[in-house]
């Protein structure tokens, strides 16, 4: 039996940090003083649950956790804690988390100042009308400058930073004020103006025995085990099993109540039927209206993914399924390619989400997979007025009927080292960018504000900025519109056939350098046959970058001593009629590992 709070002994609240701030750690050190883990169950980065968020010390997966804290003032607050992801990739899954709260933590790290991600989230909760408390961590480090990263937040961040919790999550120091701030400085949830059900889902996961659990913070009315519910986006009911807290582990409890944060659980077999953003009411006596906010989620970045060996096709089908069960926003058809076989054309929400989802895909289920060059989702405007979504060089129409295509555009924040300027815009130069503003945000950092087309930054922007500033700079984009912009078709064509797996859609001034480097890279990587084979990339019908690939042959005249020419000649004849022939019905093999290595030339 849980002691049931009353409203304004009830505090909700998120941590906004960039990756590496310390957020985790600063959690563990807060599950620690309020004593909601035992000492001999904690462990490092305790809500990470999986490797690969401790390998790189990122959330992929938020998690709640319920505390109860002993304040100062003799009172005891239930303080429920909603931990986010921090990449934009899940910008809208945190937007639906700070929703549920009333307060927020800023955590700095004193040692590296005010970074891009943290200033997208920031605006998040600013405009949700949030309480933020500023926190510098790593306070420890020898190269930390508390007092100019004061400056910084005050600045870039637009907030008052002089009352900033200095603390230092590793060693403990200051984690008490924070606890005390919160409860002081963070409005309680507001009264409720009825009964009525209303409660926000911002999260759920799959359990193999239960179904799909519900992550919900409850606005007003109160939910207990044997409500009818409904699900007002998707239009579903259902009859609640159980509700609970975390604690981080899951405690059942009798009800939740206005304020709270927990689960519920409803015999869902199915995670699309659980829409992030949703709200959930009585069957009975439904709210007239949803909580604001909610909007569908869609793929941004589309990839394909191919088993090495056709006969894994199975395990991949299962193991995407699997995946799919816990993360709603994994968009999967299947599709077939000429050269790679049968596989998925996989829709993600950004490149960090490919890049877990194709680890996750190796590691979790053992699987030997490569995936195509990710491509954006283009708006394609045909002759008859109809628009067209176009993911995938396979669907592109014939380009007779395209009155005009449009590509996404997103607004980028870089932050970089001063000195690095130059090398910066030219980069964004090069990526068809134009920079709409410059702030300084101290002696040496400044704040870039590029707009850029999204498939100039999905391949390798992220790479080439963290080479070019020495693994200073950071950036984040959001989306913007979409664009009327050149795109076409570029197709690669090996001994005259065109092969699917090597084209793509690409901007028309990048077309001819992009052209001629995949047909270089084939060059090196497919093997020689006995007959020449011209390898040509190609837009419409016109030939724009060609490679040859020399025949192996055979010294016919080694034989031939001295003598007339016309012996030799004779023979040369002979043998460019057989290359002729052998040209004719000869096919071209293309190697798995070439598909490899074009796919890298990005």
């Amino acid at each position: 039996m849980t002691k049931q709070y009353s409203l304004k002994h009830i505090r909700n609240f998120s941590i906004i940090a960039h990756i590496d701030h310390g957020k985790s750690t600063i959690a563990d050190r807060l599950l620690e003083l309020t004593k909601t883990v035992a000492e001999r169950d904690m462990q490092e980065q305790l809500l990470d649950d999986m490797d690969l968020e401790r390998e790189r010390g990122i959330t992929i997966k938020a998690h709640p956790v319920t505390m109860a804290y002993e304040a100062k003032d003799g009172q005891t607050y239930q303080i429920n804690f909603i931990d986010t992801p921090g990449h934009v990739d899940f910008s809208y899954e945190v937007s639906r988390s700070l929703s549920a709260c009333e307060g927020a933590l800023l955590v700095v790290d004193a040692a590296q100042g005010v970074q891009a991600q943290t200033l997208a989230n920031v605006h998040l909760a600013i405009d949700r009308d949030l309480e933020i408390v500023p926190v510098l961590n790593k306070i420890d480090l020898p190269a930390a400058d508390p007092e100019s990263v004061r400056q910084q937040i005050e600045e870039v961040v637009g907030i008052d930073a002089s009352g900033a919790i200095a603390c230092s999550a590793k060693t403990g120091v200051g984690i008490a004020d924070i606890l005390e701030r919160i409860v002081t400085n963070m409005p309680p949830p507001k009264e409720p103006e009825d009964d009525l059900l209303r409660a926000l889902i911002f999260d759920s996961h799959y359990d193999n025995y239960q179904g799909v659990m519900v992550y919900v913070r409850v606005m007003s009315g109160e939910v207990r085990k044997g409500s009818l519910i409904k699900m007002m986006a998707t239009n579903k009911n259902y009859e609640v099993q159980e509700v609970g807290i975390f604690t981080p582990s899951e405690k059942p409890t009798d009800s939740l109540k206005p304020g709270e944060v927990g689960y519920l659980i409803a015999n869902i077999k199915n995670t699309q039927d659980i829409k992030i953003g949703d709200t959930v009411t009585s069957q009975k006596n439904p709210a007239p209206l949803p909580l604001p906010g909610f909007k569908h989620i869609s793929p941004v970045v589309f990839a394909g993914i191919y088993p090495v060996d056709s006969s894994d096709f199975e395990a991949l089908r299962d193991a995407l399924a699997k995946l799919q069960l816990n993360d709603s926003a994994l968009h999967i058809e299947q599709e077939s390619s000429m050269a790679l076989g049968f596989g998925y054309r996989c829709g993600f929400l950004g490149l960090l989400h490919l890049e877990i989802v194709f680890e996750r895909l190796q590691r979790e289920f053992d699987l030997d997979i490569i995936s195509t060059a990710p491509s954006v989702v283009y708006k394609c405007l045909i002759n008859d007025g109809q628009v067209v979504d176009i993911d995938s060089p396979a669907h592109y129409p014939d380009p007779s009927t395209i009155e005009s295509i449009e590509e996404p555009w997103v607004v980028c924040h870089v932050m970089i080292p001063s000195e690095f300027l130059g090398t910066i815009m030219n980069l964004c130069m090069d990526k068809r960018g134009s920079l709409e503003k410059t702030d300084t945000l101290s002696m040496d950092r400044l704040l870039l504000t590029y707009k850029l087309p999204l498939n100039e930054i999905i391949t390798d922007f992220n790479d080439k900025l963290k080479s070019m500033t020495r693994g200073y700079g950071s950036f984040d984009y959001e989306f913007d519109n979409y664009r009327e912009s050149d795109i076409i078709k570029l197709e690669i064509k090996v001994n005259d056939e065109p092969v699917d797996a090597f084209s793509c859609l690409v901007h028309r001034s990048k077309a001819e350098a992009k052209g001629r480097s995949i047909c270089a890279k084939l060059k090196e990587v497919i093997p020689r046959q006995l007959f020449k084979i011209p390898i040509q990339a190609a837009i419409g019908g016109k030939i724009i970058g060609r490679e040859t690939i020399n025949a192996l042959s055979k010294n016919v005249t080694a034989k031939c001593y001295g003598g007339d020419i016309s012996r030799k000649r004779k023979l040369w004849e002979k043998q460019k009629k057989g290359k002729k022939r052998m040209k004719e019905i000869g096919k071209v093999s293309i190697p798995q590992n070439a598909f490899m290595e074009v796919l890298k030339t990005d």
